[in-house]
């Protein structure tokens, strides 16, 4: 923690979150490599390592089935996902921010107020002017250094208020993750142990319930898309219920994160009234937490998610509904099913249909979903101290392309690498399977068309179907490119505001 904190003030946030993200992936890789599979299968140190990427930042891209892993490798990964969710990064660096150490930093600052002396004029008729004045106070009984005590103690509440209010903060965001976990764990563990279609499939598998339901919720919450089975949760399409206990951690996960993290302060201060929740309220911009949003704010974004939602939800609907995937649901199911569906757009990224058979339109749909971020909203919010820094760019910022033009360049990387596969495998290896996949990577996502054998134009007798995306089955080289994709999507909130010294006109 103080390491994080010493890389946050010296180096910077991206920094110290790239060095993050690269040390927990080795380390994942590391475990991987030294815990024993459940099935005794060579597996590579690059898939490996793919996978500890993918972990780390939530991007859950699958180079290896799932149910290769056996119950520790499954922990170690329930670990990666946990530290490399959002919301725990938030919080290493709201503790490593400046605000924490305020109180120290005030009083230094007091100091140097307290012991300043004014410069001794050298003008003589400054001097006679500064005597006169010194006079008046005498007689109106006003004392400078009553004064400036007095403003030093009110800096000194303040600041003191603000570093407990960072404090308060801190534990709060910290228990109610924990109260999410334990209580979506407990739901999912209850529903399959109560009901017997979801615990058979998970007895045929042998995999825990107790693993299953942890691995799932942690993954859910941080909107990683990882499940312990080698189908997602396909598998389970049958079982709305299931998907109705997940449902809500999707969104509060990811895009209603911060109207959850309000409402949660809002309450404890009626409840509690302490001074500290009403100041994070009201001084949330100070705070310099990116989950603490306005109250406004936090409506316009549940109305853009709903919004985007319902879209998405007709949409799907009307051109899935007597599709394959939907064979064998109730009407009941298929409207559950959907709206699991298109909510993991954005951007938890499980998924209850094989992407691969649905339509061109809805793939599109999905890619434009997973480019958005999650605060995303459809009524702009007027932010004065942004428009003052766009008059001034310096040459760094003039450097900086658009977060379309990178992902335009990984595309075409990614072509120059399968060039192969798009000649020879057309079906498998197309452009919009690869902007998909290089989207979701991006995204943080993991949706992907995966690789089908019975796509392929020339028959290969040793080709086996795995349940692994496209990306499993790319060169070194495309995988690689794809972990670059996914650590630059993990730290894209850096660069939102590149590429604006380009002007189309």
């Amino acid at each position: 923690m103080s390491l994080f904190r010493v890389l946050a003030v010296h180096v910077g946030p991206f920094y110290s979150q790239l060095f993050y993200f690269i040390v927990m992936s080795v380390f994942g890789f590391l475990g991987l490599k030294i815990l024993k599979p459940r099935v005794p299968l060579a597996l590579s140190n690059f898939d490996l390592f793919f996978t500890s990427v993918s972990s780390a930042t939530v991007s859950s891209m699958t180079a290896v089935e799932m149910e290769v892993f056996s119950n520790s490798q499954l922990l170690l990964m329930t670990f990666l996902i946990f530290v490399g969710g959002e919301v725990f990064t938030s919080m290493l660096g709201l503790l490593g921010s400046s605000s924490f150490n305020l109180s120290q930093n005030q009083s230094q600052k007091n100091r140097v107020t307290i012991h300043h002396i004014p410069q001794v004029p050298r003008n003589p008729n400054q001097i006679m002017i500064n005597l006169v004045s010194l006079e008046k106070k005498n007689e109106l009984g006003v004392d400078d250094r009553s004064s400036d005590n007095n403003i030093v103690q009110d800096d000194n509440k303040l600041g003191e208020l603000k570093r407990r209010s960072v404090k308060c903060l801190g534990f709060v965001t910290l228990g109610s993750t924990m109260v999410l976990h334990l209580v979506g764990s407990g739901l999912v563990s209850t529903y399959i142990s109560i009901v017997p279609s979801a615990r058979q499939v998970l007895r045929k598998k042998g995999i825990s319930v107790q693993t299953f339901s942890v691995f799932t919720i942690v993954s859910t919450i941080a909107s990683c898309g990882f499940v312990p089975t080698n189908e997602n949760l396909i598998v389970f399409k049958q079982n709305s219920g299931l998907l109705w206990l997940i449902l809500p951690f999707v969104y509060i996960g990811n895009t209603l994160y911060a109207p959850f993290l309000r409402l949660v302060i809002w309450v404890l201060d009626k409840v509690i009234k302490r001074e500290e929740f009403g100041y994070i309220q009201k001084n949330y911009k100070e705070i310099g937490f990116d989950h603490l949003l306005s109250g406004l704010h936090c409506w316009l974004l549940v109305a853009t998610v709903l919004g985007f939602n319902l879209i998405q939800f007709v949409i799907f609907c009307c051109l899935e509904w007597n599709s394959e995937n939907m064979e064998g649901l109730t009407t009941y199911q298929k409207l559950t099913a959907s709206l699991f569906q298109i909510t993991n757009a954005r951007h938890a990224g499980e998924t209850v249909f094989d992407l691969s058979a649905l339509s061109s339109a809805i793939l599109v749909l999905f890619v434009v979903m997973m480019y958005l971020p999650p605060y995303t909203i459809f009524l702009p919010i007027n932010d004065d101290k942004n428009e003052k820094k766009k008059e001034g760019k310096s040459l760094k910022q003039c450097l900086l392309l658009s977060q379309l033009s990178y992902l335009a360049i990984f595309i075409i990387l990614i072509c120059i690498t399968e060039c192969k596969g798009l000649k020879e495998d057309p079906l498998n290896f197309n452009i919009l399977n690869i902007t998909l996949e290089v989207i979701s990577a991006y995204g943080n996502v993991g949706f992907s068309t995966g690789y089908s054998c019975k796509r392929q134009l020339k028959a290969d007798a040793n080709c086996r179907d795995l349940w692994i995306g496209l990306s499993g089955k790319m060169s070194n080289k495309g995988k690689f490119i794809i972990i670059v994709v996914m650590i630059f999507g993990r730290l894209k909130k850096y660069n939102k505001n590149g590429g604006q010294a380009w002007s189309l006109s």
